[in-house]
């Protein structure tokens, strides 16, 4: 579920990012109303900032866990097509050389896609 937090996260400081908004600003709206859960704070200033380091948890570590739900979902035949994105998306920030980076770093996947 992390995963997919920094994903939904990635892709709104890419749109906010393109559109010119302040990244700061954003997050603390963000951070200060509905989304005030640590794992909002803690991401969404990393991705805010565009500082993903100290690495705390590392991008093959969180390529790994994602295979393992995807392997869990698919025994129980169970459709996860965000945690099939996400798996997308760390795949490519390791092919873009990210793979000793924060798994946040996978941000940079969608800021790329975006054009920044």
């Amino acid at each position: 579920m992390i995963t997919t937090v920094i994903e939904s996260l990635a892709e709104a400081f890419a749109l906010i990012r393109k559109s010119g908004i302040d990244p700061q600003k954003f997050l603390e709206v963000m951070t200060e109303s509905l989304f005030s859960a640590p794992v909002y704070k803690t991401y969404g200033a990393m991705l805010a900032s565009d500082k993903f380091e100290p690495v705390g948890f590392k991008m093959p570590l969180g390529f790994k866990d994602n295979r393992l739900v995807l392997a869990a979902a698919e025994e129980a035949a169970v459709p996860m097509p965000m945690a099939s994105l996400v798996h997308d998306r760390f795949l490519a920030a390791m092919a873009q050389g990210l793979e000793n980076a924060d798994w946040s770093a996978v941000a940079r996947v969608a800021y790329k896609s975006a054009g920044l």
